[in-house]
């Protein structure tokens, strides 16, 4: 039986990196591997537990302890759970948006989370995005994508994003906070956001999911001889 390949999407905050790699990965019969949720969830517990985030120690031992399952929902996924309780929602409150930077710098969190991410990838037929997924945690992956986008543009998805959750923000804010985010994930000491070598650009800005999702299938037919 032919392993199916994986798929490594990278890229900034609000980039589309997550609408694009579960459209992508529904359409191609994949399973869809959100990473960012997994330092979400972190997170979440250690705001919940009152963990201090300056605190490489108790991060680490928290990374450790706590259970992060994902399961498929092209429509709306993945479902992330934490310690059995359905945090998807959860994960995606201006709070953790706020401090998830912090927590993923931490190297023994990331260490921990690279292997789970690994090992789920290691049967093929995934489509993983993240920050580091070309560079760190699959760098052989035969299909690597950087997605990006405009500040502008990616705050304004954001916003959108968080209006319709009911948590309205200022395109201003937005933008300082998307800024000041990006400065923490490119800059930091350990995997830090950046574009792998033969990765393949796309700045998102002006088109539509399913334009992107179709270059990306393209490049996909590209790679394997097909017309």
């Amino acid at each position: 039986m032919t392993v199916k390949p994986y798929i490594a999407i990278d890229g900034p905050a609000g980039a589309g990196k997550s609408t694009v790699a579960r459209m992508l990965a529904k359409r191609l019969g994949y399973i869809y591997i959100d990473t960012g949720a997994m330092y979400r969830a972190v997170t979440l517990m250690a705001l919940r537990e009152g963990v201090d985030l300056k605190s490489e120690d108790s991060l680490n031992q928290l990374a450790q302890a706590v259970s992060i399952e994902l399961f498929p929902d092209y429509n709306g996924g993945p479902k992330v759970y934490l310690n059995g309780d359905d945090v998807s929602d959860d994960i995606r409150s201006p709070q953790v948006s706020q401090n998830v930077s912090q927590v993923a710098t931490v190297p023994g969190v990331r260490k921990h989370l690279v292997r789970l991410q690994r090992a789920m990838a290691s049967r093929g037929g995934v489509v993983m995005e993240g920050r580091d997924i070309g560079t760190v945690v699959l760098p052989q992956a035969p299909i690597k994508i950087f997605l990006t986008a405009s500040n502008k543009e990616r705050a304004r998805r954001r916003r959108g994003e968080l209006a319709a959750k009911g948590n309205i923000i200022t395109q201003e804010q937005m933008e300082k906070e998307i800024m000041a985010r990006d400065l923490i994930d490119s800059t930091r000491k350990v995997d830090p956001l950046t574009r792998a070598a033969d990765a393949v650009l796309i700045d998102s800005t002006t088109y539509t999911i399913d334009e992107v999702v179709g270059m990306i299938v393209s490049c996909i037919k590209k790679r394997e001889g097909q017309s």
